[in-house]
């Protein structure tokens, strides 16, 4: 999907949220369709501290540049802009330790499971040791 154009590439992410509405494994399938983004380091083009100024998703996508924090944002709004989930409580979650050495931007559904680099998490199973360091709600872009 994402060697495609800007038009092909909206068309597939469509036809992705789409396909989520009957699947059996819906998280893993938004962790199979997002794992393989472009990914860079850092995306200056979205400060995940401050929601007003993020693009809409069509714009990451045609911008089609991947950090941690726009993957996962990515990934919350496949699963937000779908009927199937479209009254859930999406959150993106910036996790980090204790020492400030390991941070995770977790998508949470429901506050019950998670979607991370890793793929798809039970939230009981992140350790007390993680704190939420910053908490996004999904909601309409602006």
């Amino acid at each position: 999907m994402f060697n495609l154009s800007t038009e092909d590439k909206l068309s597939s992410w469509a036809g992705h949220r789409t396909a989520l509405e009957d699947s059996s494994d819906p998280f893993m399938a938004v962790f199979d369709f997002w794992k393989s983004a472009p990914f860079i380091p850092y995306n200056k083009n979205i400060d995940p501290y401050n929601k007003k100024e993020w693009p809409t998703p069509w714009e990451i996508i045609a911008e089609n540049k991947y950090d941690d924090f726009t993957r996962a944002l990515m990934m919350a709004y496949s699963i937000k802009y779908t009927q199937r989930f479209k009254n859930s409580a999406i959150e993106v979650r910036t996790l980090v330790d204790k020492d400030r050495s390991h941070c995770y931007n977790v998508v949470c559904i429901d506050n019950e499971w998670g979607i991370d680099d890793g793929g798809v998490i039970s939230m009981n199973s992140i350790p007390d040791s993680f704190l939420i360091e910053n908490l996004i709600e999904v909601t309409d872009p602006r």
